[in-house]
C-alpha cells in the first residue's frame, strides 16, 4: 500500500512539474513577440557573434516581419550576409544580398553590396573543373559592376577577382581541349583551345591547381 501511495505521489509531482514547465515555456514564447526593433537587432548581433547563424536568421525574420519600415533593416541584412560569408555559407549570403538589392537599390552604398555579392560568388568557387555557370555569371556581374561603378573604392579587389576567374575559365577550356585531343577530335580541341586563349593569353603556362587526392579522381 505504501508503495502504491509513493507511486501516486511521484506521478502527481511529475504532472505538476510538467504543467509548471509548460506554463514557463508558454510565457517565454509569448514574450518573444511584439518586441522593439532594437531588441531583435541586438539579439541578432549577439547570435552572429556566437556563430549561431540559424538563430540569427530567425531573429532577422522577426525584425523584418514586426518592423517592416525599421531603419535597422538594411544594416541587419548586411551584417547577416557578412556572417554567412564568414561561415562559408555563400548561398545564404547571396539570398540576403539579393534581398538588400531588391529593397534598397538606391542606397548610397549599393556598390558595396554588389561587391559583396561578387565576393560571395568568388569564394564559393571551389571546384576548378566544374561550376562553369558560376564563373560565367560572376564575370557577368563583374562586367556590370565595372560599368555602373567605375570609381568604386572596391574596384581593385574586383579586378583581382576578375583576373583569377578568367584564369580559371581559361584553365577549364584548356583541359577540355586536351580531352578532345585525346579523343582524336581536333576541331573540338582547337575550338576550346581558342576559347582558353581568349580568356588568358598563354593557358599552357598556367600552373595547374593542386587538388586533394580524394577529389582528383573526380575532376
Amino acid at each position: 500500500m505504501n508503495t502504491l501511495v509513493k507511486l501516486k505521489n511521484i506521478l502527481l509531482m511529475s504532472c505538476l512539474l510538467f504543467i509548471l514547465i509548460s506554463c514557463s515555456n508558454k510565457k517565454e514564447f509569448v514574450e518573444e513577440y511584439n518586441k522593439p526593433a532594437t531588441y531583435w537587432y541586438n539579439k541578432m548581433i549577439i547570435q552572429i557573434s556566437g556563430d549561431y547563424l540559424d538563430d540569427a536568421d530567425d531573429s532577422y525574420t522577426s525584425l523584418e516581419s514586426e518592423h517592416r519600415n525599421s531603419p535597422l533593416l538594411p544594416t541587419a541584412l548586411l551584417i547577416l550576409a557578412n556572417g554567412h560569408i564568414h561561415q562559408e555559407e555563400y548561398a545564404l549570403a547571396n539570398f540576403y544580398l539579393d534581398e538588400y538589392i531588391t529593397k534598397y537599390a538606391l542606397s548610397k552604398n549599393i556598390d558595396y553590396v554588389r561587391f559583396l555579392k561578387i565576393k560571395a560568388n568568388f569564394l564559393g568557387f571551389s571546384y576548378q573543373l566544374r561550376e562553369q555557370k558560376l564563373i560565367e555569371s560572376t564575370l557577368a556581374e563583374i562586367k556590370k559592376f565595372k560599368l555602373n561603378f567605375p570609381n568604386s573604392e572596391y574596384m581593385n579587389l574586383v579586378n583581382t577577382m576578375e583576373a583569377r576567374l578568367y584564369m580559371a575559365k581559361s584553365y577549364m577550356d584548356y583541359e577540355i581541349s586536351n580531352l578532345y585531343k585525346k579523343l582524336d577530335k581536333p576541331k573540338a580541341s582547337d575550338f576550346y583551345m581558342q576559347k582558353a586563349k581568349n580568356s588568358w593569353l598563354n593557358p599552357e603556362e598556367m600552373i595547374k591547381p593542386k587538388v586533394p587526392f580524394y577529389r582528383a579522381i573526380f575532376e
